[in-house]
């Protein structure tokens, strides 16, 4: 069995080499878990070069599976380790949609398997998602790229399972004093049942504090309570699970909310029931934040305040830094301009006014000529990314844009008065 110690070797000198992709990938993770509102606890490891040592043994002994170092390679798909401890269960969903966001993932796993031997054993066992997974490599800058190659076994579980399938793997599968006895595995069984018992009171624990918010009508105390009262509020809307990119960062919304003292359900509740439904394009956080901003455009400032402290994209260097700002005014007291415009023709045509002004509605108020509409819903995608910081974009770029807008704002003014200036005559005759 050289191999195997030419292989223990090996990932001895690579060991800080899993153990940073490890670190990549948990930070990751843990701030996108934070931002949309999940409680968890997330930990990360490269595996243990003893463990290792013995895990290959075990398995070569066992079947003689490894004729290579290239082999066992192939065989431990979990050098590098990231584990998701939920406090709530159900919020299993959101994490995978932050999993399959982040991650190429390449396998997907869910325990207890259809084929799970539970012989003598009264409840399930253990009970995850297990995910294979790769760093994306446009996610990382140039010197992390080769971070990108390594596998990395993603566990998803309660914190009670978590804990309970620690206890039960190493009395069961690295037993220090002989195999257990039938009671010992009766205990563990029972243990089991309390986690699952557990696990429901958990549920009960979140919905009851979804309820007591949405009753007393109170202010959400955190993120997390505005999380699961959006996610609720979105899933009955849509009837579908809303997935961690389709909420959004709602960290940023609760401040805003807080800020203008708007962070109540029933406040809130009139913008949920106009979601429109791809949450995956346009993210729930941002699209009440466009309706609360095109309510009243002095929150913009405010909100630009927010994206800074919560991180945006924006050049790093500070003489850009300072140019984008600007641009970024400018751009966005054209769209303001057009946010006005489209409140005032809304109103004839009796429709309700749309968090953002859409190539729909000034197409049905016959403002926007056919030529314009792919150049508008252009724009309005570059503001989406501009006030959420959901990309970089260059100063030029916004100078160049704010030129177009000021253009399409004019045609659609211009365009607008001809039209009131045809009725007047219509109705004179």
């Amino acid at each position: 069995m050289d191999f195997i110690e030419e292989f223990i070797n090996r990932y001895t000198k690579e060991y800080d080499f899993y153990a940073q992709v490890g670190r990549i990938a948990a930070q990751e993770l843990e701030t996108t878990l934070q931002a949309a509102g999940i409680r968890s606890i997330v930990t990360h490891r490269a595996k243990s070069v003893s463990r290792l040592r013995a895990k290959c043994v075990q398995r070569h002994t066992a079947d003689g599976r490894y004729n290579s170092v290239d082999d066992i390679y192939d065989d431990i798909v979990d050098l590098t380790g990231v584990r998701v401890a939920l406090y709530f269960p159900a919020e299993r969903t959101q994490v995978d949609g932050v999993i399959n966001r982040l991650f190429d993932v390449q396998e997907k796993k869910e325990f207890p398997s259809p084929d799970a031997n539970t012989k003598g054993k009264r409840f399930t066992g253990y009970s995850a998602l297990h995910y294979r997974v790769q760093l994306k490599e446009r996610h990382l800058s140039e010197p992390d790229k080769r971070y990108a190659r390594a596998r990395i076994e993603i566990q998803v579980a309660s914190i009670l399972m978590h804990a309970w399938s620690e206890v039960e793997h190493d009395l069961i599968y690295k037993p220090l004093a002989g195999e257990l006895s039938d009671t010992e595995h009766a205990i563990l069984d029972q243990l089991n049942g309390l986690v699952i018992s557990g696990e429901i009171a958990l549920e009960m624990l979140q919905k009851a504090g979804e309820a007591r918010v949405t009753v007393d009508g109170q202010p959400f105390a955190n993120h997390y309570e505005l999380a699961a009262h959006l996610i609720r509020l979105a899933t009955d809307k849509t009837e579908d699970p809303i997935s961690e990119s389709g909420l959004g960062r709602v960290d940023l919304l609760f401040e805003f909310t807080a800020r203008l003292g708007l962070n109540t359900s029933q406040y809130l509740a009139r913008y949920v029931e106009a979601l429109h439904g791809n949450l995956e394009e346009r993210p729930l956080a941002e699209q009440i934040s466009d309706a609360l901003l095109a309510e009243d455009p002095t929150r913009y400032e405010l909100y630009r305040v927010l994206q800074a402290k919560y991180g945006s994209a924006v050049p790093e260097d500070a003489s850009d830094r300072q140019e984008y700002h600007r641009q970024l005014g400018i751009f966005l007291d054209h769209w303001i301009d057009l946010e006005r415009l489209a409140r005032e023709l809304a109103v004839p045509l009796e429709v309700r006014q749309p968090a953002m002004p859409t190539s729909a509605l000034f197409t049905r108020a016959r403002v926007l000529p056919p030529n314009m509409m792919r150049e508008f819903d252009q724009l309005r995608r570059l503001r989406s990314y501009a006030v959420h910081g959901v990309e970089p974009i260059e100063a030029a770029v916004l100078a160049e844009a704010s030129q177009r807008l000021d253009a399409i704002k004019r045609e659609i003014q211009e365009r607008a008065a001809k039209l009131a200036s045809e009725d007047r005559k219509k109705q004179e005759d």
